[in-house]
């Protein structure tokens, strides 16, 4: 299985970016109606360049940003929930 195929595999949508990648996410349901969405984005020969997660609150605002690659940045607060 080549890396397209196991990023299609693994994240549920995506959209083609104009240089050739792509940008991958995943969305999942959290407790109290919160969810996580997991962003992956990467180069047309799928070396992934950026990863982060995406916090949203049960009104599907965005309140929080978690970068993990290519730096760990912790959790930031987008807004108050």
């Amino acid at each position: 299985m080549d890396k397209r195929e196991q990023n299609e595999g693994t994240f549920n949508t995506w959209h083609d970016l104009p240089d050739g990648g792509r940008q991958y996410r995943l969305a999942i349901g959290g407790r109290q109606g919160w969810k996580a969405v997991y962003v992956k984005e990467v180069n047309a020969m799928e070396e992934t360049r950026a990863f982060w997660q995406e916090i949203y609150d049960d009104q599907d605002q965005l309140v929080e940003i978690h970068h993990k690659y290519p730096v760990d940045t912790g959790h930031q607060k987008v807004r108050e929930a």
